[in-house]
C-alpha cells in the first residue's frame, strides 16, 4: 500500500493547471519574447482540456501560443521539463499538442526565427474593412494612444485566415465559446486597432472585435444580434468595449431596415456595459429629459429610443430607471419612495406570473405534493426576495452613474 501512495504522489506531480501553463503573448517587438510582463493567461481551458482544466504527464509544462500584435501569425510551441513516460513505464502523458492543434488554425510556425521574419513584415498589415470611428486613449506611460474601429465582411482578402486566428482567443476567455459558421453572408464584424509607431513606421496591433447576426423580421427589417464579443487582456479596462458597442450601435442606427439591436445570452458583465452605453446614448433625447422623467416610463420614450437609437422596449425601461435615479434626490423621503415602487412594479412581474401559474397548480396538485410548493406562495418571502432584486438593481445603477460621471 505504501509503494502505491508514494507512485500517486510521485504521478501527481505531473499534473498541470492548464489556465497557467498556456502562455499567451501579443509580439509587437522581438524582446516582447522574453518580457513575462507581456505573458497572459487564459481565464478558461474546459473546452480543449476537459472541466477539471489539468494536463497530465509533463512537468514545467508551457504551452506557447505568440502572436504577431497585427496580423496574429502565430508561433506554436510545447515546451517541459521532465515528461512521465521518461520515468514510469506503462503510464501515457496527455497528447497536449494534439489538442491544441485541433483549435489552431493551419498556417503557424514552431519555429522562433521563422516568425522573428513574420514580425519582420508586421509593417505591411493595414486593418480590414471600412472605418467606422477613430478616437484616443490616454496612458501614463505612452501619453495619447489612437485606436480605430473598422466594420468588415468575408469579402476582404485574407480577412477569413485573419479571423480564423483571432477567434481561438474566444476559447479561453468565454466560457461557452464556440467558433461561428463565417460563410454566413449575414455576419458582420467589427474589429478595433491600435495604431503605434516602430522605427518610425505606423503600425496596428489587434485589440478586441464583435460579431453581429443579421436576423430577419417581417416583413422586410433585421435584428442585429450582437453574437460574440472580446476585447484582449491587455487592452481590458481602457473603455475599449464602451467604444466598440457604442460605434457599433451608431452603424446600425444609420440603417433604415433595422428593427433593434439584440444580444445572444449576454453575459453580465455585457448588461452592465450596455446599460453604460445605452444610457451615454439616451441622456440626450427629448422623451428622457430630466423633467419628463418623474412622470414615468412612457410611450414616447420606448418610440424615440427604437426609432432614433434602435433600442427596444426592454432595453430602454432600463435606461429610463438609471436616469431617474440620476435624477431623483434619494435623500427626499417622497422622491426616494416613489422610485422604489416604479422599479419594484416591473420587478414583481415575474413574482405575479408564478403566482399566478401557482394557483393553477394547487387546483391539480395532491395534498401532499401541494405541501413542497406551499413555501413559493409565502408572501413575505416574496417581498424579502423582491427587496432583495431591488438593492441589487439600485446598485448597478449607482456604478453605471458613477461611470458616466467620470466620463463627463
Amino acid at each position: 500500500m505504501a509503494a502505491v501512495n508514494t507512485m500517486e504522489k510521485k504521478l501527481a506531480e505531473y499534473k498541470c493547471d492548464t489556465n497557467e501553463a498556456i502562455c499567451l503573448k501579443l509580439v509587437r517587438f522581438p524582446e516582447d519574447f522574453e518580457d513575462d510582463g507581456t505573458t497572459f493567461h487564459p481565464e478558461y481551458s474546459h473546452q480543449v482540456f476537459g472541466d477539471d482544466e489539468v494536463a497530465f504527464g509533463y512537468m514545467g509544462l508551457q504551452m506557447q501560443l505568440f502572436y504577431t500584435a497585427g496580423n496574429l501569425s502565430t508561433l506554436f510551441k510545447v515546451k517541459y521539463s521532465s515528461k512521465v513516460n521518461e520515468k514510469f513505464d506503462c503510464v501515457e502523458p496527455d497528447d497536449v499538442e494534439g489538442k491544441l492543434r485541433e483549435i489552431i488554425p493551419a498556417g503557424f510556425t514552431c519555429n522562433t526565427d521563422d516568425f522573428i521574419s513574420l514580425l519582420e513584415k508586421e509593417a505591411n498589415f493595414k486593418p480590414f474593412g471600412t472605418l467606422l470611428h477613430t478616437y484616443s486613449v490616454h496612458n501614463e506611460e505612452a501619453g495619447e494612444l489612437t485606436y480605430q474601429i473598422h466594420k468588415v465582411d468575408m469579402t476582404c482578402p485574407g480577412f477569413q485566415e485573419y479571423h480564423e486566428r483571432l477567434q481561438t482567443f474566444l476559447m479561453w476567455f468565454i466560457e461557452t465559446a464556440s467558433f461561428i459558421d463565417a460563410d454566413d453572408d449575414r455576419w458582420d464584424f467589427f474589429h478595433v486597432f491600435e495604431k503605434y509607431n516602430k522605427d518610425g513606421e505606423t503600425l496596428y496591433a489587434t485589440v478586441g472585435y464583435m460579431t453581429v447576426y443579421n436576423y430577419y423580421v417581417y416583413p422586410d427589417k433585421t435584428r442585429p444580434r450582437v453574437s460574440q464579443m472580446l476585447i484582449l487582456p491587455p487592452f481590458q479596462g481602457e473603455g475599449h468595449g464602451a467604444q466598440l458597442l457604442e460605434a457599433v450601435h451608431r452603424f446600425y442606427c444609420t440603417l433604415p431596415k433595422v428593427q433593434d439591436i439584440t444580444a445572444e445570452d449576454p453575459s453580465e458583465n455585457y448588461v452592465k456595459l450596455r446599460d453604460y452605453v445605452l444610457v451615454k446614448l439616451c441622456q440626450g433625447l427629448a422623451s428622457f429629459a430630466k423633467d419628463k422623467l418623474s412622470l414615468g416610463f412612457s410611450p414616447d420614450m420606448v418610440t424615440e429610443a427604437q426609432e432614433t437609437l434602435k433600442i427596444n422596449k426592454k432595453h430602454a425601461r432600463r435606461v429610463y430607471e438609471i436616469l431617474r435615479l440620476r435624477a431623483t434626490d434619494m435623500s427626499n423621503e417622497e422622491q426616494s419612495r416613489q422610485y422604489r415602487l416604479e422599479v419594484k412594479r416591473r420587478l414583481f412581474g415575474p413574482y405575479k406570473k408564478n403566482q399566478r401559474e401557482m394557483t393553477k397548480m394547487r387546483k391539480c396538485l395532491r395534498p401532499e405534493e401541494l405541501v413542497s410548493h406551499i413555501s413559493q406562495l409565502d408572501t413575505q418571502m416574496q417581498h424579502e426576495e423582491l427587496e432583495k432584486s431591488y438593492q441589487v438593481v439600485v446598485g448597478e445603477y449607482r456604478r453605471i452613474i458613477e461611470r458616466l460621471a467620470a466620463q463627463a
